[in-house]
């Protein structure tokens, strides 16, 4: 039965000047048609600015089709009759969390909808009971939704639509602030009510595992609908999926590389487990890579010479043999030394642009014994952060991580002033330190002059008369949602901004953010737009070139790429590479995504509780998994198959990239064809 009818459906935005004339149209979808079957899990998929949002938004009247026609269980959302109806039946979880909490409390604001639908007091406990549990959030039920972080109040704002048990969920882009576990377990409540109640889940995500247990893709591009399909049919399109700023899921992604190398892997492949019962058969089979090669496909081996040479097996094998005599090749070495190498190597790049030498312990920031406690004092009393000790190696791109409520945005709001520390110390050690503002004494009727102090070195935020204000200018802070801090008319008024406050020229704020916005890919074009008119990678670049345009000498990036489509997250972190390359630049990047912190940090530190339970490289981190995974947190996708299929038997290197996968598992079985050859 049809739960959800689209038919002939069309929207567009109208932009208004002072005088209410229309001086722009644009056109968000177009001519959609399809329909989703009641107690089905339907995905939508589709890049920044694609019409998702939108879509969503016309499921449950919200917004009304510009032409076409919108039915929801056989009521046409253009009746106003209907309007109210409809939203009983379909609820909407926010990408913001904050634009739907309204409550004091929790767990008023998860029993606010079923009170308002008139349900007796005792069923609207029983809800908010179910919901909490859901959403495991029955120990915060008591708490402000103001003390939470970002990804608890999104719990809370779950609980609460889940609280309305309505006929439809949709969910726009619910799990972007969640730890790994977190995010899973939000998926298991929401598919168990689909299960159990048979309530409809659309759900729309940027990440590519959530989509893989739906039982329908739909994919959006430019406002219309280019795919529709299962998930095995939309993923099997690897490289379409990319045209359309989409990817597949990393356990997919390689099974397409091995499959291009050669291993015979016939279907496509969605899930971890697929995959490793896929080449453990082919391990048990005894299959070895024998077929012709380019010398350039091969791990290890260079071309020789620009026209490519196929080889057969036998002299593949002699020049490993031979290639391993010469050189230890680059890809078999070890992975610390080589990522210890590659920091070392940008670190010093990053130094001789300032004409400066890294020492060993050359520390940007560093943290002592730093606490924190929330509603100090009273029956809610908490601590956010714990007896915290940690520093930061200048030119580095560390991580921090830790599941939802860790105390990873308290501790970075701690660096730059914002949160001041109560117990314990903060030291930073600029290249050009602010001054420190020392005030002569006062009097009743006369205010004694202040003298501005220039120091060096190593310098502590609770030295007396410490100038906080030019603190954040040296450390510039970008958070969990960009439009916080987006207030001016147009982008590059909103730049300038801070140069401005700074104390610079007009013309010279203007080439900074101009410089700024140029660094990260924002075209002249949009200069004279309003930063409230950008799509959310859009809004995620221009608050990044805001900071930027100060000149910080370190930036904290507050889970930078919630929300971005997979494309503008490449890119995103591309720009990011280039800030440390060009400007000497520390990145303090707070993630949930355990594959993006694989694929870009130096070092980690890893947060549990408010405490500092580990901190290392990216390979000393993510060798323990048991650690990790008992504080919600785990592995990232790649390296947890490459340790399963370490443990059944596989003799491999451990790797956290889909590339380090593809050359680990072409040199196990091109290894076991060349004992057979030797043993021969």
């Amino acid at each position: 039965m049809e739960n959800i009818v689209v038919k002939d459906v069309s929207y567009q935005y109208t932009r208004r000047n002072e005088n209410d004339e229309v001086i722009e149209t644009l056109s968000a979808l177009s001519a959609l048609n399809f329909s989703i079957e009641e107690g089905s899990f339907v995905c939508i998929l589709g890049h920044n600015g694609s019409g998702k949002s939108t879509l969503a938004k016309l499921f449950n009247a919200l917004q009304l089709p510009t032409e076409g026609t919108i039915l929801v269980s056989g009521m046409d959302s253009r009746e106003e009759k209907n309007i109210f109806p409809i939203r009983r039946e379909v609820g909407m979880v926010f990408q913001n969390p904050d634009n739907q909490i309204i409550a004091s409390v929790v767990e008023e604001d998860v029993g606010f909808g079923p009170e308002n639908i008139g349900l007796p007091t005792d069923e609207i406990w029983q809800r908010v009971n179910n919901a909490l549990s859901a959403v495991h959030m029955e120990a915060y039920r008591l708490k402000s939704p103001n003390h939470l972080s970002g990804g608890q109040k999104q719990r809370v704002a779950i609980a609460g639509t889940l609280a309305m048990e309505p006929k439809t969920i949709v969910l726009d882009e619910p799990t972007a602030m969640l730890d790994p576990s977190g995010r899973k377990e939000v998926l298991e409540s929401v598919l168990e009510l689909k299960r159990k109640k048979g309530i409809s889940i659309i759900l729309i995500t940027h990440y590519m595992e959530e989509a893989v247990d739906a039982d329908r893709i739909l994919l959006m591009d430019s406002g219309k609908l280019v795919m529709d399909g299962s998930p095995r049919e939309v993923f099997q399109n690897v490289e379409r999926l990319k045209e359309y700023r989409m990817d597949v899921p990393l356990i997919t992604e390689l099974a397409h590389k091995l499959q291009k190398k050669g291993f015979p892997i016939e279907k496509t492949i969605l899930k971890k487990e697929e995959l490793e019962e896929e080449l453990l058969k082919l391990k048990e089979e005894g299959f070895s890579l024998q077929e012709s090669f380019t010398v350039s496909e091969l791990p290890g081996l260079s071309e020789p010479s620009s026209e490519k040479q196929h080889l057969d097996m036998a002299s593949v094998l002699q020049g490993i043999s031979r290639k391993e005599q010469e050189s230890k090749p680059e890809k078999e070495a070890d992975i610390q030394e080589e990522a210890d190498v590659q920091k070392d190597a940008d670190i010093q790049k990053d130094a001789d642009i300032k004409g400066e030498k890294p020492e060993a312990g050359d520390y940007i920031v560093e943290a002592e014994h730093l606490s924190a406690i929330f509603q100090e004092g009273t029956a809610m009393e908490s601590f956010a952060l714990k007896d915290l000790s940690m520093k930061i190696r200048r030119g580095s791109l560390t991580a921090v991580i830790g599941h939802t409520g860790s105390g990873k945005s308290t501790l970075v709001q701690h660096l730059n002033g914002l949160i001041k520390a109560k117990s314990g110390e903060i030291f930073v050690s600029f290249r050009e330190n602010p001054p420190l503002v020392k005030s002569g004494k006062s009097f009743l009727f006369f205010k004694g002059k202040k003298t501005v102090i220039e120091k060096k070195g190593r310098l502590s935020l609770s030295e007396e008369g410490f100038d906080y204000r030019a603190l954040r200018f040296k450390v510039g802070l970008v958070f969990q949602y960009p439009e916080y801090q987006l207030f001016e008319e147009t982008v590059l008024a909103d730049v300038m901004f801070g140069p401005l406050n700074q104390g610079k020229t007009r013309e010279d704020a203007e080439a900074l953010a101009k410089d700024a916005l140029a660094s990260l890919g924002i075209g002249e074009e949009l200069y004279a737009k309003s930063p409230f008119e950008l799509s959310g990678g859009q809004k995620r670049k221009v608050a990044i070139a805001g900071v930027l345009a100060m000149g910080p000498e370190l930036l904290i990036l507050d889970e930078p790429t919630a929300g971005l489509d997979p494309a503008g997250r490449d890119e995103l972190f591309e720009e990011i590479a280039g800030l440390r390359k060009n400007y000497a630049m520390t990145i303090l990047l707070v993630s949930h995504s355990m594959d993006d912190v694989a694929r870009y940090a130096d070092e980690v530190l890893v947060l549990h509780q408010g405490e500092l339970k580990m901190e290392g490289t990216v390979e000393e981190v993510f060798s323990k998994k048991e650690e990790l995974e008992g504080m919600g947190l785990g592995l990232p996708q790649i390296r947890a198959l490459l340790f399963d299929l370490q443990k059944n038997g596989l003799d491999i290197q451990l790797g956290n990239t889909v590339e380090e996968a593809v050359s680990a598992l072409s040199h196990y079985f091109i290894e076991e064809k060349r004992k057979g050859v030797s043993h021969a």
